[in-house]
């Protein structure tokens, strides 16, 4: 099922040059269903990770490096289609993915050195090239704030939630701040709720990540290993960069928080990948763990 729910993604994925919509924002991500939206990449990441584990297993098992090898092709046809769109947020985020679970297949580190390098090249290309993707960095890297950009408005919120909020329903910034119920929405938490939320929310991710590796730290089948790894990496990578963003620890990305953010594609592929974290963790006969 995993398999063939990541080849429906892949081709949606590779259609939407032609069939997407931007709504607006500048980035062909979505489809238009007329009753919602469907964005293809959130879908497509779990079914990515099941099927380079698989493949990485594959090769381990016949101890060479084709499947290895193909599991790249297929995160760099990704990564492409995802530039296109253009999605560098989501794009890095299938390269780090495949990259955790290349480093637990058993790569040299100065192999992952030299990949990483690439992914410095393949962004200065695209700071070069790509006027969406050059914007969101200068305003990163600008020392001042525009009370009125998005970064803005973020940083006011939780200045002026202070440790605990202004109260509930009491925020001013969600009704001024564009996508402040998805990639933002980690801003209105700390404006109405206060720090102490969000270091709950921090802490529930947190506990989840590790407990998760713990778990697979002590599991014998490699190719069970290297998908939960890979899913619980793009799970807590993807939730620290929405957080990052928010703070200004990071440029702006269009990514959603998992399980907080509004959006159906988002939530019902976090609930599908956290599924099957869940199956691959979950408790067998003790002669099947170390």
């Amino acid at each position: 099922l995993a398999v063939i729910g990541f080849m429906l993604a892949f081709v949606a994925l590779a259609m939407l040059p032609f069939f997407g919509t931007d709504f607006g924002k500048g980035a062909v991500r979505w489809y238009s269903l007329g009753f919602g939206s469907l964005q293809p990449s959130e879908f497509l990441k779990p079914g990515f990770v099941v099927v380079a584990a698989w493949l990485m297993a594959a090769s381990q098992e016949i101890n060479g490096p084709p499947g290895k090898s193909w599991s790249f092709l297929i995160a760099l046809v990704i990564v492409a289609f995802l530039a296109m769109q253009p999605d560098f947020g989501q794009a890095c985020l299938v390269l780090f993915g495949w990259g955790v679970m290349y480093f637990v297949a058993g790569a040299p580190i100065v192999l992952l050195v030299g990949m990483a390098a690439c992914v410095v090249a393949v962004g200065s290309f695209a700071y070069s090239n790509s006027e969406h993707f050059a914007r969101r960095i200068d305003g990163f890297l600008s020392p001042d704030v525009d009370p009125n950009t998005q970064l803005g408005f973020a940083t006011n919120a939780i200045r002026e939630g202070g440790f605990f909020g202004v109260g509930v329903g009491e925020g001013e910034v969600k009704w001024s701040l564009p996508d402040a119920h998805t990639d933002f929405i980690i801003a209105v938490a700390a404006e109405e709720y206060g720090l102490v939320l969000v270091l709950c929310i921090i802490a529930l991710y947190m506990l989840i990540v590790l407990r998760s590796l713990s778990r697979l730290m002590r599991e014998r089948d490699p190719f069970i290993r290297l998908a939960g790894t890979g899913l619980v990496a793009m799970f807590g990578v993807q939730a620290m960069i929405n957080i990052g963003v928010a703070v200004r620890l990071l440029p702006a990305k269009g990514m959603t928080l998992p399980f907080v953010s509004y959006g159906g594609s988002s939530l019902i592929a976090g609930g599908i990948a956290v599924g099957m974290l869940f199956a691959f963790t979950r408790s067998r006969p003790q002669g099947e763990i170390r």
